[in-house]
């Protein structure tokens, strides 16, 4: 059975309904149509979907969308609008008229839509149904996710490239006679990417002590001897799918700490990669790698090892399932990050991340890009 035709089943819905723009990421994959503003979705039990447009999306969507289309003017908008003047109130008519009075709807659907809603119509708030459909990906999600890796591997062959070809002059590199900063390794990455009809934004490319704290972008010269942390995640414009791979980097031999924490690392990456296949707890691969840093010396609290091994990737970077200490059963097909990373203030930090599907007996890695710390 369809997962909504049964999560409606479970609570004797008539319909469910969504309501976001189509870069919302449950969206996307109920309609495949990008609209930047919101629109609605709906699936009465076993019948197809059907989203509400304006008039002027009509011809579009009909081209692009998988669910049926409706204009606002069909589904008799207008009309309530002409005796309904809160825009809230008169959504929430329009959409009650085509769907009925017992409502399955998104858990992210806005506060005063669904306040509307409960005026005229029962709610409830679905668990996410969606959102745990996305986790299992067909074929052809996992190609067109492949498709962006290899993308994402050229972009980050270009940012290395430019950290190997630096010079040195007063313990800073430098590019083309100026400081080679992480905004421009950052700006050369984002224009390959978007030369590959890929969109990146906040990509991480930090250095020194700054790598001890996993998300800050970084900015400023870079200097040698070490880390350089590059994590890039990527969407195809095209297709809205991501990927995501972090690689970390040194222009001449880091001190003793970063090069023993990068050996760990790249250890902690196998391990969990081993673990990593279908029937498998997304938390015993996760505790693995823990057991794995401690018996290197390495904490896994405030500081060292301080987050989950890894997470789904597919219409959002980061999505279901979770790979870390409450990860649940993963299953073939899903596509995940193996990330280990180790960070400790006043040293820097170190994060190696591959990208693949679990398979029945396998992690089917799909990364192929080198982890060299020295270039």
């Amino acid at each position: 059975m369809d997962p909504l035709d049964a999560a409606m089943n479970k609570c004797g819905a008539d319909a469910f309904v969504h309501y976001a723009t189509g870069e919302d990421a449950d969206m996307r994959y109920l309609t495949r149509f990008v609209m930047h503003d919101p629109f609605v979705f709906f699936k009465r039990r076993r019948q197809p979907g059907t989203i509400i447009v304006p008039q002027m999306e009509a011809e579009r969507a009909s081209r692009e969308s998988i669910a049926a289309v409706m204009t606002r003017t069909q589904a008799g908008l207008p009309g309530i609008t002409k005796k309904e003047k809160n825009p809230w109130t008169a959504a929430a008519q329009m959409i009650t008229g085509q769907t009925g009075k017992t409502l399955l709807v998104s858990p992210t659907l806005p506060a005063a839509l669904m306040r509307a809603l409960e005026e005229s119509a029962r709610v409830v708030v679905d668990a996410g149904t969606i959102e745990q459909v996305r986790a299992k990906k067909m074929p052809e999600e996992i190609r067109l996710i492949q498709a962006v890796q290899k993308k994402t591997e050229r972009a980050m062959a270009l940012g290395i490239s430019l950290i190997r070809n630096a010079t040195v002059r007063k313990g800073v590199l430098y590019h083309d006679g100026a400081p080679l900063t992480s905004e421009l390794v950052r700006t050369e990455v984002h224009k390959q990417l978007m030369d590959d009809g890929c969109r990146a934004v906040e990509t991480i490319i930090s250095c020194g002590e700054d790598t001890a704290f996993p998300h800050i972008i970084g900015s400023g010269p870079l200097k040698p001897h070490a880390p350089i942390v590059i994590d890039m995640f990527p969407h195809d414009e095209a297709t809205g799918y991501y990927a995501d791979m972090t690689r970390t980097v040194s222009k001449g031999k880091p001190g003793p700490q970063i090069t023993e924490m990068f050996e760990a690392v790249r250890e902690a990456q196998q391990i969990g990669i081993s673990h990593i296949k279908a029937g498998v707890l997304g938390a015993d691969a996760h505790n693995a790698v823990v057991d794995h840093f401690k018996s290197r010396g390495y904490e896994s609290d405030t500081r060292g090892f301080i987050h989950n091994l890894g997470h789904g990737v597919g219409l959002q970077v980061h999505e279901l399932p979770t790979v870390g200490p409450v990860g649940g059963v993963l299953e073939a097909g899903f596509i995940v990050t193996v990330e280990p990373g180790l960070y400790y203030p006043g040293v820097g930090g170190v994060r190696l991340e591959d990208l693949g599907a679990v398979r029945a007996k396998h992690f089917a890695d799909f990364t192929k890009f080198e982890e060299k710390m020295v270039v």
